[in-house]
Order: C-alpha cells, then structure tokens, then sequence
C-alpha cells in the first residue's frame, strides 16, 4: 500500500475523537495539533509514511529518515482522544501529483483507525478570507457530516454562514471518507489569509478556545495569545500603513511567526 500506517502498540480505543492538523492555509489546523501537544502527555501510537509525501528525507544530526507524520494517544477523563501531525500531506498541486494520491492517504488512515475503535473524526483547518484577516478577529466555520453534529458546534460559537464551498486535502477528505465508513465529522476553519505564509495563530488560538469548551481539555494559553496578540499587531500596523498611503512591505507580513 503506498501510505504505511506503523502503529507501534496494539492499542485499542473506545469511541476515540481523531483530531486532525496537517499544513494548509494559515498552517492553522498545524498550529493548534503542534500547540495541543506540547503541553499533553501524549502517547505516539503510530507514524505514517506514504509513497506520495514529497521525494525528500529529512536529517537530524547528519542521521536520514523518511519523513513522517504521526498519530498521538490522549486518554481524558474516561475518553480516548488521537492527534494526527505531521510536516506533510500529499501535495494539492496537479501538477506534481494525482488526485487519487489524496484519496489513497485519507482512506488509508480512515480504515486504520476505525478498526482500532476511532467513532469521530475532526479536522482543524484554515479557510481563505482574503484581505479580510487585516481588518477583523477570525472566525471559526464549521462543516459538519450531520446536521446535529453541526449545531453541536455551533453551540460552543463555531459559525456556518457559508451555503456553498469546497474543503481541499486531508481536512476535507478524511471525514468526507469517514462519513462513507460510518464516522461522524466536522471540519473546524479558522478566518486566514493566504499571505500567512508563516502561520496565523490568532486563527489557531480561535480553533483550540471552542475545543477546550467543548471537551474541556486544560490548556495553557498563555504562549498562544501572546503571538495572537503579535499578529493582530502586525495586522493594525499593516492597515495603518495602507490607510497613509504607505506601501506595504516587500516580503509580505515576513515578520509575523
């Protein structure tokens, strides 16, 4: 099979909620599963390799490895939670690859985990707003594959404004193949822009506050508001240029982390 899941115990679950956070736009759903991390003793369960990650493998040391993702183990008053992280996916350019690669890492993942016992699966991801990010806090949009789980949600503050839309990559595949394998979904999105090329973790910080209400996870946030607070800084300096005049700088926003 071109993606290899390697799980490194027989570890079963009961009903475990797949978090999901692999680099797209914003990086946002990246930041929030990097962040969760550092601070949960998690367990790493499982490292996934696939013939579609890029023709690269990574040193450390002068040592060479494949590179990996990885699938971590959270168990939190009485329930199972995964994370699955990574540096990569399976490149979104035509050019460079086909569109069944994606098909065939998500459905790999789907069919691993569910016989292990994972129920539900959420995917952490950043939406494009476009110049909008400058000018107001994110937002977080959820798309859900039930209506319950939707308004579930949305009673924490997540939003669905959008009638129509298309959710690209891992994000949108894998519940929208979980779905076909009887797991319930949701795609959380934060308000970004595609010029975030370094992250946008005012987006991020948005994701985690509504997963913290909903699965009351206790998280330090302290790290995370001080670079949301960075970037909205970044944010009104930018509009305060434009509103002079001024031109923007050269590198685009290459000051935000």
């Amino acid at each position: 099979m071109p993606t290899t899941i390697k799980f490194l115990s027989e570890k079963k679950f009961r009903d475990a909620t797949l978090f999901v956070g692999l680099p797209g736009i914003g990086l946002v759903g990246k930041i929030c599963v990097d962040y969760l991390l550092k601070q949960f003793k998690a367990e790493k369960i499982a490292e996934i390799t696939s013939d579609f990650f890029p023709p690269s493998v990574q040193t450390e040391k002068g040592l060479v490895s494949l590179i990996k993702d990885e699938i971590h183990y959270f168990p939190f008053k009485g329930s199972d939670y995964l994370f699955l992280s990574g540096p990569v996916q399976p490149p979104l350019d035509s050019r460079s690859s086909s569109m069944e690669e994606h098909f065939e890492f998500s459905r790999a993942i789907v069919e691993a985990l569910k016989q292990r016992g994972t129920a539900k699966i959420c995917t952490l991801a950043g939406l494009n707003v476009g110049e909008k990010r400058l000018h107001s806090e994110p937002h977080v949009i959820v798309a859900s594959t039930t209506k319950a789980e939707m308004e579930e949600w949305k009673k924490f503050g997540a939003v669905n404004d959008r009638p129509v839309g298309l959710i690209s990559g891992a994000a949108g595949l894998l519940i929208g193949i979980g779905k076909e394998y009887g797991l319930n979904g949701s795609c959380l999105m934060g308000e970004t822009s595609t010029r975030l090329v370094y992250g946008d973790p005012g987006a991020a910080k948005k994701i985690i506050e509504l997963l913290i209400k909903r699965y009351g996870f206790v998280v330090e946030m302290e790290a995370m508001e001080k670079e949301a607070k960075e970037i909205e800084k970044a944010f009104s300096e930018l509009n305060k240029q434009f509103d002079e005049g001024e031109e923007a700088p050269a590198a685009g926003l290459s000051y935000v982390r």
